[in-house]
């Protein structure tokens, strides 16, 4: 019996898929059993879920994606009393054991407003900044690396004239996260269609 239609809520007109289904059941089945979050997950809930393919397509490694409405991101980064750990992070680790070991990323649903974006009468200015592509974009790396902090960034050009960016994470997390990096790497090349590299600062 299907008890996690709370945890999936879709845009009007939308159904979700069978897999959305099963990963809102497996966030309810979370909240009924960890008395520990369970006040933390009352109220998070996910508006998509999607599992995508990363890595080398021989192996055939999955990961999941889930999408979270914007204005509930920095509840699901809330850390919870008894430990001090963001709530996220013990959801993705109870996740990825349902799911038997894929990655679970979480990203909040971001709007982007182009250039030709014109405010209402009532509200004049110019778009939002978070809004623009590149802030977006800049916020979606965030979002994927949580709770690892980013220390710095690089755009390396190649040769055949494109651009990659060189992402460098705080190296403190490098035992949670290291095996973590192609699929930040390749997620993101699926929601941005952009190249990026995760790595940790080298000491010279």
């Amino acid at each position: 019996m299907f008890t996690g239609f709370k945890k999936i809520v879709k845009p009007d007109g939308q159904k979700p898929t069978e897999f959305e289904n099963n990963v809102a059941q497996e966030l309810f089945n979370l909240e009924m059993s960890a008395s520990d979050i369970k006040a933390d997950l009352r109220d998070l809930h996910i508006t998509a879920a999607k599992e995508v393919d990363v890595g080398d397509p021989s192996i055939g490694k999955k990961a999941i994606i889930l999408m979270v409405p914007y204005k509930i991101l920095k509840n699901f980064h809330k850390k919870f009393a008894q430990n001090n750990t963001p709530t996220q992070v013990r959801l993705v680790r109870e996740l990825e054991k349902k799911f038997s070991g894929k990655h679970v990323v979480i990203v909040a649903q971001r709007t982007i407003l182009g250039k030709s974006y014109a405010r209402s009468t009532k509200t004049k200015g110019p778009r939002p900044r978070s809004r623009t592509l590149t802030a977006v974009q800049d916020a979606i790396l965030e979002d994927l690396v949580f709770p690892t902090e980013i220390v710095g960034k690089r755009t390396r050009c190649k040769l055949d004239g494109t651009k990659e960016l060189k992402v460098l994470l705080d190296a403190k997390d490098i035992v949670n996260t290291d095996t973590k990096l192609d699929t930040f790497s390749d997620v993101y090349k699926i929601l941005t269609n952009k190249q990026v590299s995760f790595e940790f600062p080298v000491d010279e």
